[in-house]
């Protein structure tokens, strides 16, 4: 019983986690320097299962070092000597949805972790009775 409760949990805080690795890259859709001298490079968060009947866990993050587009904007202080500016590959529809998929996620396992403890109650009713 109460792995089935650990299972829901552990997707409630996977899902929490790539919800929040979402919002860091929508946050930085315009960070055209990061301390590593380059435009930011989005973040993707790897899952893996956890073992045994314990759900999946974080394994990481990968960073997705493709290149971003380029932008000519010579006035620019990232400007490369051409007058180009790399932009973030960050798409904002591509997060958008990983953000949807997210929340639909994190609700179907709350709905699942709420019907678990439901259940747990009444298998705890039925031995008090």
């Amino acid at each position: 019983m109460f792995d089935m409760l650990n299972i829901s949990w552990s997707g409630l805080t996977a899902q929490r986690f790539r919800m929040d690795v979402v919002a860091e890259n929508l946050a930085n859709i315009a960070s055209t320097r990061t301390p590593e001298g380059h435009a930011y490079w989005r973040q993707v968060p790897l899952f893996q299962e956890a073992g045994g009947l314990k759900g999946v866990k974080v394994a990481g993050l990968v960073t997705d070092t493709r290149p971003g587009p380029k932008e000519y904007q010579p006035g620019h202080p990232d400007a490369d000597a051409q007058g180009f500016v790399e932009l973030p590959n960050v798409d904002p529809t591509v997060e958008m949805v990983n953000m949807l998929a997210a929340a639909r996620g994190y609700q179907a396992n709350v709905t699942a972790f709420e019907s678990g403890k439901s259940l747990f109650k009444a298998a705890l009713e039925i031995g008090r009775g």
